[in-house]
């Protein structure tokens, strides 16, 4: 009788130390392209925002817009992004961030080429809805990929600055690109570039992103449909008031409307057991003031590509690419600075950059305002712009690590989509508010005269923020503003001398 022993056949060896630093390389390179593959859609859905500016004349003499009509061709987009955002970033929490960003990708692509076959107006309005109705899906799922799939703290707060760089300079490029692309090849090119880009996206994705764990629960679809249908009787009268004056009786019933249905949505969040927004999550103090202080600086911000777009035109007489390429400088001043604010929000915390930051976004507003038909640009416009780059990307980075700070995984899809709605109806509102001031002093046939009161309302609402960093962002004691859980989610919020990553 034998007395040998034989291995268990379902032992196994332990990996050597090369095979467990292989894996790990293997691992980090996924992790890289796949923040690659969700950056560059953030890119493409936030450069779809300003894409189509430059060609706008040119899109009005092809389909025969009426000069009213023709801003829906950049109001639609915002309507269905601003009023979807807060859905898009349930459907994420719920069903899958990977599967929605995929959904609302799909849709974006395909609306982008029925937008670039456009024919007539009512054509090109409903694809560019369309479009909207796909980024609102795909945006939120692209920042809680991006915080729920790093590592470490180190590698999130990476992610998160090259997220915020890739948003703030998108609007940038996309003026650029759009002037390239009007001049050299046609408006419609403006829809099509979305086409090839959105389809590598949707191949890379299923492979290199890892989807996120789904949240079991009811879905609260009355709170889905009045935070929609709310978001979007806000923001539409808000532009309506741009087009109609505050009185009309449009602008009057869409905020009476909208109003009603917000109402009732944070009735229904308060008693709803899966709510579509936690009512906790804005009830915090710093966060819900984060929150005013993005959707202020993105209204004031709104103002600088509407203005100097049509100043650079109008009056200067730049062609549409030499128009995108004189917004360089605040791109590349936006990129530069994003590169280190990382670092800076670990070392000083995020309150003191959102002091300089909306400080020097007020200065730029002022500088601009002193533009008149005898300035130039690089005696009048280039310092101003390169200005407000710098403090734009001071202010977004801090911002959105407030907001995402001590949020759960379950909810970081909830608290996107709702970072990106204040993004949304902040520039909405905002734009409305300055081309009103715009419109109450113009001079027909002029550009010039309403150009100062104009930004000097930008400059009002960028200190306002300011004020908010400086008054509602204060520190409270640790005891307060501690995160429940001590995750490597946890981020610093206004801490007295100086907030470093928990």
């Amino acid at each position: 009788m034998s007395t040998s022993t034989t291995a268990s056949p379902t032992t196994r060896q332990p990996a050597s130390p090369a095979q467990s630093n292989e894996r790990a390389a293997r691992a980090a390179r996924r992790g890289t392209i796949g923040l690659g593959v969700v950056l560059v859609a953030q890119l493409m859905l936030v450069l779809d925002a300003t894409v189509v500016n430059v060609a706008l004349p040119h899109i009005q003499a092809d389909l025969g817009f009426t000069p009213a009509g023709l801003s829906w061709v950049l109001n639609a987009y915002t309507l269905a992004f601003g009023g979807l955002l807060l859905l898009g970033g349930r459907l994420g929490d719920v069903f899958g961030r990977l599967r929605i960003f995929e959904i609302g990708l799909a849709i974006f692509t395909v609306a982008s080429l029925l937008g670039g076959l456009a024919t007539s107006p009512a054509w090109l309005i409903a694809a560019r809805t369309l479009q909207g109705v796909g980024a609102a899906f795909a945006a939120p799922s692209v920042l809680a990929l991006v915080t729920t799939s790093a590592p470490n703290e180190a590698a999130r707060n990476r992610g998160l600055a090259l997220f915020t760089a890739v948003s703030s300079a998108g609007a940038s490029i996309g003026l650029l690109l759009g002037g390239i692309l009007t001049d050299y090849v046609s408006w419609h090119w403006t829809l099509f570039v979305n086409v090839p880009i959105g389809a590598v996206v949707l191949v890379l994705a299923r492979r290199y992103v890892t989807e996120t764990p789904r949240i079991r629960g009811r879905f609260d679809v009355v709170g889905a449909i009045t935070a929609t249908l709310g978001s979007v009787s806000v923001v539409h009268g808000f532009i309506s008031a741009a087009d109609r004056g505050w009185a009309s009786p449009v602008t009057i019933g869409s905020f009476v409307v909208g109003a009603l249905l917000i109402a009732l949505f944070v009735r229904t969040e308060g008693r709803v057991s899966h709510p579509l927004l936690p009512l906790a999550l804005v009830r915090n103090r710093t966060r819900g003031g984060a929150l005013v202080l993005m959707a202020l600086v993105v209204g004031a911000q709104f103002s600088t590509f509407f203005l100097v777009t049509q100043y650079l035109q109008r009056v200067l007489g730049f062609s549409p690419v030499a128009t995108g390429a004189a917004f360089l400088p605040l791109s590349l001043a936006i990129f530069a600075t994003s590169r280190v604010s990382a670092r800076l929000v670990a070392k000083v915390g995020p309150r003191p950059m959102l002091l300089v930051g909306t400080l020097g976004l007020t200065a730029s507003f002022v500088w601009l305002s002193t533009m008149s038909t005898t300035s130039t640009y690089a005696a009048h416009l280039l310092g101003a712009l390169v200005l407000n780059g710098v403090s734009a990307a001071l202010v977004f980075m801090p911002v959105t690590v407030v907001v995402l700070g001590g949020v759960d995984r379950a909810q970081a899809g909830t608290v996107s989509g709702l970072l990106q709605t204040a993004q949304q109806l902040g520039g909405a509102v905002g734009l409305a508010a300055i081309v009103s001031v715009y419109a109450s002093q113009a001079v027909p046939g002029q550009f010039v005269p309403g150009v100062e009161p104009a930004f000097l309302t930008s400059a009002a609402f960028t200190l306002v923020a300011l004020l908010v960093a400086a008054f509602v962002l204060r520190p409270r004691p640790a005891r307060v503003v501690a995160p429940v859980e001590p995750t490597r989610e946890t981020v610093a919020v206004a801490t007295a001398d100086g907030a470093e990553a928990q």
